[in-house]
């Protein structure tokens, strides 16, 4: 047995050294040895101990821990089991962690280096390339939430090009810089709106944040004609959002007041102008469901852009689930159209199809309180694409429409129109859900009714008069 100022052997020896099996303690009574030797040196199969509690069990070369073996780290709880190369963690292992997340793959002397498989204590999971410790190169990252990422890393964080797929369908393809959608990438929304264009620090450059419906501030028609309007979206530099597609609009209408039989336009357009200050009428917004209309700036001096005319057309609607010659969709719904590059086209639409509730107060001709703070009514994306037939559009107040008459007859599609008067066209965006996390403000336009004219002859000269309602 060895003095005790040079540590104490006990165990099988050979020519005057530690040979085969013996326990060892070191001098400073810090490391315990026991297992093989071999010329006086650990050499095979053995455990080294920590006075902490920490020890390592394994392979021994040479008096060096090389080979397979496990190490335990008595002060963090930390587990690996692996190749070892001069004490370092080298090669591939498993490296347990005392909060509950694991290692799996290639190390380089202690670092996490080459292929691995990494799981954290929340479940995240990530698959790939790793260097310095870092996720770095070609992986796969699974999120706790169910979101799947499959691109290129950079120092644990996302950059260059990656495909990200979310539990609800969204999917984006891109280019990633800082962990954040940047640089040229497209987003397929569940919702159905898709941006294919510029993203900075995670927001698309060219998303729309506003819409205008373009031609004048206040629209005049004949009884009985059909409506077509035109709506555009702009993003925050004011340009048209051609980057973008899928989203669902709506186009309602409400009364706001019905032209008497003695009440003449003329006398109406003078109300107008002593109300609000000019012959156009300004966009309004509602601000709640228990709250009147109120007057907003006009979108077109916010977007800087010229608003084309609205204008009516004899020509043929397009048919369910079709694509108009704008670019916008039908699903059998004609209030209801998705955009295209920012365009979306409402196209031949009887007033009265639009109206929310045709029941005006008899006396007054405006609508009742009570009636005109009603929300518009809301489809599911999944009922407006389903229900394609023109029977459908019935139940959208939950009764047929029966104001002034004008009920659709199924064996007859004759609508008697609305009588003269001004109406409120509102046009909302109802995607469901929203495109990140926002609907597009509503806008407004002021639409009359002009009372029908009667040729009569007087001394061989034709005049019009008003017939009024």
């Amino acid at each position: 047995m060895a003095a005790e100022g040079a540590g104490s052997y006990s165990g099988e020896m050979k020519d005057q050294r530690r040979n085969g099996y013996g326990r060892y303690v070191y001098p400073n009574s810090f490391f315990k040895y026991e297992g093989q030797w071999k010329q006086g040196k650990k050499h095979g199969h053995g455990k080294l101990l920590f006075k902490d509690g920490s020890y390592y069990e394994g392979e021994f070369v040479d008096g060096e821990i090389i080979g397979h073996g496990l190490r335990y780290w008595a002060s963090t709880g930390n587990i690996y089991s692996g190749q070892f190369l001069y004490g370092e963690l080298h090669g591939h292992g498993v490296f347990h962690y005392s909060d509950g997340a694991k290692y799996e793959g290639e190390f380089s002397y202690g670092m996490r280096e080459g292929h691995g498989s990494l799981t954290e204590e929340d479940g995240e999971i990530y698959q790939g390339s790793f260097h310095n410790n870092k996720k770095h190169g070609a992986g796969k990252m699974t999120f706790p939430n169910g979101d799947k990422f499959v691109g290129d890393w950079i120092l644990d964080q996302r950059q260059g090009h990656g495909v990200l797929q979310c539990p609800d369908g969204t999917v984006f393809e891109g280019q990633w810089r800082n962990d954040m959608f940047n640089g040229q990438g497209c987003l397929m929304h569940c919702s159905g709106v898709i941006y294919d264009g510029l993203w900075h620090n995670g927001s698309p450059l060219g998303q729309a944040k506003t819409m205008a419906i373009t031609g004048p501030e206040v629209i005049d028609m004949n009884a009985g004609s059909v409506l077509t309007f035109h709506v555009q979206m702009y993003s925050d530099q004011g340009e048209l959002s051609k980057n973008e597609k899928g989203r669902l609009l709506e186009i309602t209408a409400r009364i706001k007041k019905i032209i008497s039989s003695h009440e003449s336009l003329e006398a109406t357009e003078k109300q107008q102008v002593l109300k609000f200050g000019s012959p156009g009428y300004p966009l309004m917004t509602a601000t709640s469901a228990n709250q009147p209309l109120q007057d907003v700036p006009s979108l077109s001096s916010q977007s800087g852009h010229a608003k084309p005319e609205v204008v009516t057309s004899q020509e043929k609607k397009p048919g369910p689930e079709t694509k108009d010659s704008k670019g916008s969709y039908s699903f059998g719904f004609p209030h209801l159209q998705r955009s295209k590059h920012g365009l979306v086209s409402f196209r031949n639409i009887p007033l009265t199809s639009l109206l929310i509730d045709p029941h005006p107060d008899q006396q007054t001709g405006q609508l009742p309180e009570r009636e005109a703070e009603k929300p518009s009514p809301r489809f599911s994306t999944e009922q407006m694409e389903a229900s394609v037939t023109p029977t459908a559009r019935r139940s959208r107040t939950g009764s047929v429409t029966e104001g002034w008459k004008s009920r659709v007859n199924e064996s007859s599609p004759v609508i008697t129109p609305p009588p003269p008067g001004e109406y409120v066209i509102t046009v909302r965006e109802v995607t469901s859900p929203p495109f990140l996390g926002q609907l597009l403000p509503p806008v407004f336009k002021l639409l009359r009714v002009l009372p029908k004219k009667e040729i009569v002859m007087v001394s061989g000269k034709e005049i019009q008069k008003d017939l009024g309602s």
